[in-house]
């Protein structure tokens, strides 16, 4: 036997407590999901800046090795912006002592770019080397 107050008419609509509760559960994604994507945002940008220093540090290591107009056990500085710049210590690394002008040797250049970026300071330091030969000394 069916009673019929169980069957339901078909153009009977959702009750207030499911509108509420399906409401609820929506709120609380959304906001789940807002604050997911703040988080991601905040990151993202933070790389940025990161990414964008690795890439400059690169290119100016390449433009210092390339360079043979440096003198040996230079120290050089300048900056891309007023926000940031690099500075770079070129120092002998591996030559013999007493070696001749002319005399194959091996140059370390280290190089570290900097940043500000939220009022903190950001550094990146890089390394690298270079093959060269003794310079001249040149007697005042």
């Amino acid at each position: 036997m069916i009673c019929i107050n169980m069957i339901r008419n078909p153009k009977s609509g959702f009750t207030l407590l499911e509108v509420l509760v399906a409401t609820t559960i929506m709120a609380i994604a959304v906001v789940t999901l807002l604050g997911g994507i703040g988080t991601s945002l905040r990151n993202a940008s933070r790389l940025t800046g990161y990414d964008q220093a690795v890439m400059r540090a690169h290119s100016k290591m390449d433009e210092l090795i390339a360079n043979r107009r440096v003198p040996p056990n230079a120290d050089l500085e300048e900056l891309f912006d007023p926000t940031s710049g690099w500075r770079a210590h070129l120092s002998a690394f591996e030559t013999l002592p007493g070696a001749p002008p002319g005399t194959p040797m091996l140059e370390r250049i280290q190089l570290e770019i900097w940043w500000t970026e939220g009022g903190q300071r950001h550094t990146f330091p890089l390394e690298g080397y270079r093959r060269t030969v003794v310079p001249l000394r040149l007697t005042p």
